[in-house]
């Protein structure tokens, strides 16, 4: 009898497993909320477009998911920026996005965003620009 508990509680415990493999969220993916993100974003506007191409103070955003920092065309980063070397993803926009200058030291960007929901907001948001 035992080594039949033994069995049934370990086919629960692998199913149980996969479970909740298929329901945790995909890294692929920010946790926030993109519509959430983009009233975020609003504050961010003035400085950065979401349009491809079109920098501003800050550069273009469209695409920056994936992206290696200090690359987007016809925008003149700083040197710390550009020798930073960081693919954009979640996590390190996570970062960065909590406090820039302490991340990058010598970047031109200076605004935090403090409020972590927001962050992880702005970032979903972020990764629909194409």
């Amino acid at each position: 009898m035992r080594n039949r508990t033994d069995a049934v509680l370990a086919a629960f415990a692998t199913i149980a497993a996969s479970a909740a493999v298929v329901a945790a969220p995909s890294s692929a993916s920010a946790a926030g909320s993109a519509a959430a993100g983009q009233q975020v974003f609003a504050r961010c506007a003035a400085c950065h477009s979401t349009k491809p191409g079109e920098n501003k103070i800050g550069p273009s955003l469209a695409g920056v998911v994936g992206r290696k920092s200090g690359t987007e065309a016809g925008y003149n980063y700083s040197p710390a920026l550009k020798a930073a070397n960081i693919s954009w993803d979640e996590h390190s926009l996570d970062q960065f996005l909590a406090n820039p200058a302490a991340d990058i030291h010598g970047t031109k960007m200076f605004i935090s965003v403090p409020n972590a929901t927001d962050r992880q907001n702005v970032i979903a948001y972020l990764e629909t620009l194409k």
